[in-house]
């Protein structure tokens, strides 16, 4: 078997066990009434609004079912993704851009520990505009370019139309959140007028020899507003439930997608909505692939609790920040191990 590079070594505490606890507990919404209705049902509405609500505050996580998406396009992306990863490595660093960001990379790391995987990274808009650094007293401005992989064919435009539709199906899902909290249904699309930062990720775990050791993604809480994940019948990723704090594998559901609320959301919420803590555990045997949509707003987004939340029984929890500083701040430490710890939401926490 060989020895493990030193990089990939989860610290005792992370380090998975083998044996599995599925998830029952994680809701399964349906959206028919806001995806295939002929006329507004305010009911089936409403109960919708409570079951976001309920799996936002419980679990952090859930799956919606008949949310719209064209199953043959998801079929071909996840084919298209499956031929891409094939390719040599040689052939794949032919796509990585000068930053390490957006394109192809190996080397991201989540808490300072390598994960096992290769990524693909796409960004929604082309350009994307950026901070140039984090530094708060620099007002300079860069931007973000996609490649133009040239296999396999019609990969970009696959892509491009899957984008769409993620981006349609999140701005569903943002109305339900807003509803759930008690503001108005559009009170989030204010933050994606501009400069939207999302990125689609296709994801390639490869068969790892040592599960007790490594991770395919380490422990973290997603800095965005929400990810809308499609993973394969493989599945891997593991939730930490809030009630008692164990690792829960949710069992993939065809043609589901499974959605978590951010740190963004998080804040947003003044608390009331928690980002939670997940992995995604690698497999002995088989290849995994899984392709998040990463729904993020502007760079120029300051974030902080909604205006109409706060009240003097419910203080502000968060001082603000700027979003794009952020983000620039995160990508420039996941390609590398760094001597401090990542920036993380509680840092923004008001005593």
């Amino acid at each position: 078997m060989g020895e493990v590079d030193s990089a990939f070594i989860q610290n005792p505490e992370n380090r998975p066990k083998l044996s599995i606890i599925q998830a029952k507990g994680i809701p399964v919404i349906n959206l028919s009434p806001i995806i295939h209705h002929t006329a507004q049902d305010s009911s089936a509405i409403e109960s919708l609004v409570k079951e976001i609500a309920s799996a936002c505050k419980e679990w952090g996580f859930f799956q919606v079912t008949n949310h719209g998406v064209p199953l043959n396009l998801r079929l071909r992306l996840e084919e298209a993704t499956k031929v891409f990863f094939a390719q040599s490595l040689e052939e794949k660093k032919l796509i990585i851009d000068d930053n390490g960001f957006p394109g192809y990379h190996d080397t991201e790391h989540t808490k300072n520990v390598r994960d096992w995987k290769e990524v693909f990274d796409f960004l929604s808009k082309d350009p994307t505009l950026v901070p140039l650094n984090s530094d708060e007293n620099d007002d300079g401005v860069t931007q973000w370019t996609n490649p133009s992989p040239q296999y396999p064919p019609h990969f970009k435009v696959i892509i491009e139309e899957y984008i769409e539709e993620m981006e349609n199906l999140g701005f569903k899902l943002l109305e339900l959140i807003a509803l759930s909290l008690g503001v108005e249904a559009k009170r989030f699309e204010e933050f994606y007028i501009k400069n939207q930062t999302s990125f689609l990720r296709l994801n390639h775990y490869p068969p790892c020899p040592y599960p007790h050791l490594a991770l395919g993604v380490g422990p973290h809480k997603d800095s965005g507003v929400l990810t809308i994940l499609a993973q394969d019948e493989v599945g891997g990723l593991e939730v930490k439930r809030k009630t008692d704090q164990q690792w829960i594998l949710v069992k993939p559901t065809p043609d589901a997608y499974i959605i978590n609320v951010g740190d963004i959301i998080q804040i947003w919420s003044n608390d009331a909505y928690e980002s939670v803590e997940h992995r995604a555990k690698v497999n002995t045997e088989k290849e995994r692939f899984s392709i998040p949509f990463f729904f993020n707003p502007g760079y120029d987004t300051e974030v902080k609790p909604l205006e109409e939340l706060i009240n003097e029984q419910n203080p502000s929890k968060y001082r603000p920040y700027k979003w794009g500083k952020f983000l620039v701040h995160r990508k420039d430490s996941n390609f590398k191990k760094q001597d401090v710890e990542n920036l993380q939401i509680y840092h923004f926490k008001l005593p």
